[in-house]
């Protein structure tokens, strides 16, 4: 964002950041084995191909250099604040205004003024503790896997691990050869498909930087190979069937043990939750030093663990891959909008919600990037972010036509979109039976977009000026 308004001609921008680097998910994720689970070349900016990717799916270490480079590169590091955290922010009716309220390293408060206000802050970057009774009495090392405490000595420990989620599926494997015991508590088997990650060649990224045609070939190419699995996601999930068979027949190829491999056995249609990609947790989980435990946790003891049998699991440290707060987080930070409209309080009563997961009804000048209803289940996140970005920007330029001074979503219009998306949402994978963090506690999806990615696109390519107040 901050790149494109430097194109428009726009330097009158500060960028807040509550940490001490940007980066985001790939600055804060540091577990043994971090890693994307979209391929690098699209998962990238469109406009700044990257021929010097060292694998098809990027690592940790080498996508948030990456973002660090194109920050130096497009020049944008000076208007970063970094230790800045955004507390509040609220919409002055009388001038037309927002008002920020800052907080830095010290927590000392600083406020400030902006016309516009955009917030990025993420779907992923509030970690998720599980609501387990006595977690508070554990007496070990506990984290969660977002933040991983690499001064805490693994080897040779008996190690508790909740969840079996994206994290999990990669850090598992990482740390099953150092420690002595791993208990894996498990709730949902996970669909897992095998994960294709070669080394990117020397004469492959040659290519690439010789002629960068052909990486924009690639990313075009995994694009419409992606885009197409959108058919089986979000409109006939019997499609599923096959991808099915194939996982289970990649399970009983890699879990030889039956009772082990009907604990891994998914008991949904794949797709309902997040589909993982991995070629070492099946082998991981299999050594003699791990189990797999699905039977419910009571509660965590000052030693370890507690199943709902009364079994009792002690446990060195328990590492936490249980995920981040999205569908019933709230609002990032306080936003009150026009006439005092309060948008933590509204979307904690209806979920979060928004238009094109961008604009929201009562917020004049309020945009979000990675907003409600923007997340996929099958293609780059960054697609979606560059769309909405356009979209911001034309509203910018709206503004800009019309001598407005601000221009607030009208809430026919919100109301409108969210019900037909509601709608299309049923006959989505996603709503055939299975708990996942993509719905709310009413069974409401708020994060994903039931629809293919370029419809999307097409329709934030301009801005409707009908459907917003201008006001002068």
């Amino acid at each position: 964002m901050a790149i494109r308004l430097k194109r428009m001609g726009i330097t009158s921008f500060t960028v807040y950041e509550a940490a001490h680097d940007i980066g985001g998910t790939w600055r804060d994720n540091t577990y043994p084995g971090t890693a994307c689970d979209i391929p690098s070349h699209l998962y990238s900016f469109s406009f700044e191909p990257n021929p010097s990717w060292s694998r098809a799916f990027g690592q940790q270490h080498e996508i948030l250099a990456y973002l660090k480079g194109c920050a130096r590169k497009y020049a944008v590091e000076p208007f970063i604040r970094c230790n800045t955290r955004v507390a509040a922010a609220r919409f002055d009716d009388a001038r037309r205004v927002w008002r920020l309220e800052l907080r830095g390293a010290d927590d000392e408060a600083q406020s400030v003024e902006a016309d516009i206000v955009i917030a990025a802050s993420g779907a992923l970057s509030r970690p998720a503790m599980p609501r387990i009774p006595g977690i508070e009495r554990f007496r070990g090392k506990l984290f969660h896997s977002a933040r991983w405490d690499h001064d805490y000595p693994l080897e040779g420990k008996t190690v508790a691990v909740i969840g079996t989620g994206a994290s999990a599926i990669q850090f598992v494997p990482k740390i099953q050869p150092l420690v002595a015991r791993l208990h894996l508590f498990q709730r949902t088997a996970p669909w897992i498909m095998p994960k294709r990650d070669p080394i990117v060649t020397e004469r492959m990224r040659r290519l690439f930087k010789r002629l960068p045609f052909t990486q924009r070939l690639m990313r075009a190419a995994l694009y419409w190979q992606h885009e197409s699995r959108a058919l089986a996601f979000v409109a006939h999930p019997k499609l599923m069937t096959w991808p099915m068979k194939f996982s289970l027949g990649y399970l009983e190829r890699r879990v030889p043990d039956p009772l082990l491999r009907a604990k891994l056995t998914p008991n949904y249609r794949l797709g309902c939750k997040r589909v993982l990609l991995s070629r070492d947790f099946y082998p991981a989980v299999s050594q003699p030093n791990v189990d797999v435990i699905t039977e419910p946790i009571r509660e965590i003891a000052e030693n370890g663990v507690i199943t709902g049998d009364g079994t009792h699991y002690a446990a060195d440290a328990i590492i936490c891959g249980t995920g981040f707060q999205v569908s019933d987080a709230g609002a990032p930070f306080e936003v009150i909008g026009a006439q005092g409209a309060d948008l933590d309080a509204l979307w904690r009563e209806h979920g979060p919600e928004a238009y094109l997961g961008t604009s929201i009804a009562g917020f004049p000048n309020f945009f979000m990037l990675a907003g409600p209803n923007t997340g996929l289940g099958h293609n780059s996140m960054i697609y979606m972010i560059e769309s909405q970005i356009a979209y911001i920007a034309d509203c910018l330029r709206a503004l800009r036509r019309r001598g407005a001074r601000t221009m607030q979503l009208k809430h026919e219009v919100q109301h409108a979109f969210n019900a037909r998306l509601q709608h299309d949402m049923r006959r989505s994978v996603w709503a055939t039976g299975c708990h996942s963090w993509y719905l709310s506690t009413s069974g409401k999806n708020t994060a994903l977009w039931p629809g293919f990615t370029f419809t999307f696109r097409r329709r934030t390519r301009r801005v409707c000026a009908a459907d917003y107040h201008f006001a002068r």
